[in-house]
């Protein structure tokens, strides 16, 4: 078997679409080979450097047996320049077809001989193809040249078997040479295998393998913070993209002035993260410390690049204090008036707007959470105003956190500064999610308000398109609520907030918002009950039209009996339900008969529905007297209990009296237990096991 590799040598191509490149041209060449049948050993890899993607196959057939195929040329009838055409494009003669009938009719056949081809030759006349069928989401052209490629593509090696794998591509012609030096292009190097490539480039401590550059660095950062004592919680995403931006690492220890330490730590970690791809360090505490890490090009002997990252460092943190200085002096409640001046958005009026529903829904809440009113109302008129600061404009992702910070340097209490900070929260499926009362209320209001607004203007997301992140608002909204185990009237509030829109003469359906909210929120509910791994049965019980005000309690019945359902519990009472309910689905489908659920006991012959009757009656007192603190698992194991006269009843009792009143009163005795059964949750719905 032969040895395949492809290295194509470009510019600079940026740790984005460096990802994307190396999956494509792996699956590219994958999906070649299969629909070629050429084999392979399945240890195909792909790499990339910032001006190389590197493509290897260890072992590659150097032949395949191409099989005999039947091809199916004109009608017979057909005129003679069509039979003509198809003896051309197959390089035959006349003498080389056959007749043969099928279902359309007489048609001239050719068999095509098997045959023997290179791999070789096969690659050669379709690496081009596959080369500009790769997708890139940006793309450059060099100069007059025709090629599109993520960026100016400068030569192509070949080898296969040991040998040039001579093709053309644009421009370029490929060869057994690449250049060595990303940096000084005159030096190439000839290779005539894969080992010798990579042991070459090893030498000069390139790391062509990107997987192996990423341990490198990550183990390299782990031992420099432990040498230096310090901690270090790496960031997957910058780590990615520093990996794939170098490729000679070098961990190099760098450090800031400490005076820079004053500055809120998330304005130090961003300026690090984001602008500089730096690696801040903590202490033992787990607080901010000067020193940080930056993954270098290339070796430092002389500490130019050290002393060149901690000048950048210094310009830009000497820019953030000196606006840390200037936003955290500017009085909060002064500036409320200004947020007239920023439009929240089209038809839901300014940000000031936007502040005083808050406000007022809030407060609101205030009341069901049994909080400061005062203290609520404060921190929901200033949330909004660090919009106004320089920082913000610099960093858009720490909305909210520098309110938060400007609250607390200007002496708010600790409830009111970490509402602030903490009212865009949750902002995504693992984020964190407020969990003090304040905090609660305010995100709470922001999230309804903005929610009743789009819906208000017919802003609903589609199956397909969400652009305002509403689904979000709505996941972060019943996460606050579910997890923090809070009962809202969301009703009365969504009624309430388009109240406060009229008010400011915005005006919406209520009606119609009211619907479309439940239904959103039914939705969202489903999607966060999958995320917690419920049972799909079990997640489809809960009823649609369910009042939305209920909805905590809907969450903890079933997530109780999701944890049930395959015990002894839940097995008894799905017996009980499933036994019952299979009679009456029988009897309903064969009879026109109307079932209310409520059984005479004056009609009873036998004491086994009595006994019946007498337990259903005891399971809806469990339903009527539960208090606050429901007993969920309780109430399923009173619903289990009941299989004893269930069974009784079924083994005693024949429901298909002669007498069809007497049978329409035992198919009403079964329809009340299930009623009484599907007030916990809509049990035709879950599955027996």
């Amino acid at each position: 078997m032969a040895e395949f590799l492809l290295e194509l040598f470009s510019e600079e191509i940026p740790a984005k679409l460096q990802s994307e490149a190396r999956i494509n041209l792996l699956s590219s060449f994958k999906n070649f080979f299969k629909k070629e049948n050429i084999n392979y050993r399945d240890d195909a890899k792909v790499f990339s450097t910032p001006n190389r993607l590197v493509l290897c196959f260890k072992k590659i057939e150097r032949e395949i047996h191409q099989k005999s195929v039947e091809i199916r040329g004109p009608n017979t009838k057909a005129p003679d320049n069509a039979i003509e055409g198809f003896l051309k494009s197959n390089l035959i003669q006349k003498k080389d077809l056959y007749k043969k009938i099928t279902d359309k009719g007489e048609f001239f056949f050719y068999k095509k001989p098997s045959k023997k081809i290179k791999s070789e030759e096969i690659l050669k006349s379709n690496i081009p193809n596959i080369l500009e069928s790769l997708s890139w989401k940006k793309s450059m052209k060099w100069g007059e040249y025709s090629l599109y490629w993520g960026r100016p593509l400068k030569s192509i090696l070949a080898i296969f078997d040991n040998k040039t794998l001579k093709f053309e591509f644009h421009h370029l012609a490929s060869s057994n040479l690449t250049y060595v030096d990303k940096d000084f292009e005159e030096k190439t190097k000839i290779f005539k295998n894969i080992k010798s490539y990579f042991a070459y480039f090893k030498k000069l401590n390139v790391i062509i393998d990107n997987d192996i550059r990423k341990q490198y660095i990550k183990k390299k950062l782990a031992d420099l913070s432990n040498k230096k004592n310090l901690q270090i919680n790496i960031n997957e995403k910058l780590l990615n993209e520093v990996t794939d931006i170098v490729e000679k690492p070098k961990v190099i220890l760098c450090s800031f002035d400490k005076k820079y330490l004053s500055i809120p730590k998330e304005i130090i970690t961003i300026t690090m993260q984001n602008h500089q791809r730096y690696f801040p360090t903590f202490d033992k505490k787990d607080n901010l410390t000067n020193n940080f890490f930056i993954v270098a090009d290339s070796s430092d002997p002389k500490n130019f690049v050290k002393i060149g990252n901690e000048n950048v460092i210094d310009a830009r943190l000497s820019d953030a204090e000196f606006f840390w200085n200037k936003n955290k002096s500017q009085n909060l409640v002064k500036q409320i008036s200004k947020l007239k001046n920023i439009n929240y958005f089209k038809g839901l009026g300014s940000y000031y707007d936007k502040v005083q529903r808050i406000r007022k829904l809030s407060s609101l809440i205030s009341d069901e959470l049994l909080i400061s009113k005062e203290k609520i109302e404060i921190a929901s008129s200033i949330c909004k105003v660090d919009l106004l600061s320089d920082l913000v404009a610099e960093f858009p992702e720490l909305q909210g956190i520098l309110g938060g910070y400007f609250a607390e340097a200007q002496g708010f209490e600790k409830e009111v500064c970490l509402a602030v900070s903490e009212h865009y929260l949750p902002t995504g499926l693992d984020s964190k999610i407020p969990k003090k009362p304040f905090s609660i209320a305010l995100s709470l209001s922001d999230k309804l308000d903005s929610l009743v607004g789009f819906f208000g203007l017919g802003l609903k997301p589609s199956s397909s398109k969400d652009p305002y992140a509403l689904r979000r608002l709505a996941i972060g909204l019943l996460k606050m609520i579910l997890e923090n185990n809070k009962e809202l009237k969301l009703k009365d509030l969504i009624n309430y907030n388009c109240q406060l829109y009229s008010e400011q003469n915005i005006n919406f359906n209520s009606k119609n918002v009211q619907k479309d909210l439940s239904e959103f929120f039914h939705d969202r509910y489903k999607n966060f009950m999958k995320e917690k791994e419920i049972r799909n049965d079990i997640i489809e019980s809960v009823n649609i039209n369910y009042n939305i005000d209920n909805i905590l309690k809907i969450y903890k019945k079933t997530i109780t009996l999701n944890k049930l359902i395959s015990k002894e519990i839940g097995k008894d009472l799905m017996f009980s339900y499933k036994r019952a309910s299979n009679i009456i689905f029988n009897e309903l489908k064969n009879n026109k008969i109307e079932l209310t659920g409520s059984a005479d006991s004056g009609l009873f012959k036998n004491e086994f529905e009595k006994i019946l009757y007498k337990k259903i009656h005891e399971i809806k007192k469990e339903f009527t007297n539960i208090g606050r603190d429901e007993d969920y698992e309780g109430i399923l194991k009173t619903l289990s209990l009941a299989k004893k006269e269930v069974n009784d009843f079924f083994d005693n009792v024949i429901v298909n009296d002669q007498d069809e009143l007497i049978k329409k009163n035992r198919l009403e005795l079964l329809k009340m237990l299930c009623k009484t059964f599907d007030n916990y949750l809509n049990f035709s719905k879950v599955e027996s096991l």
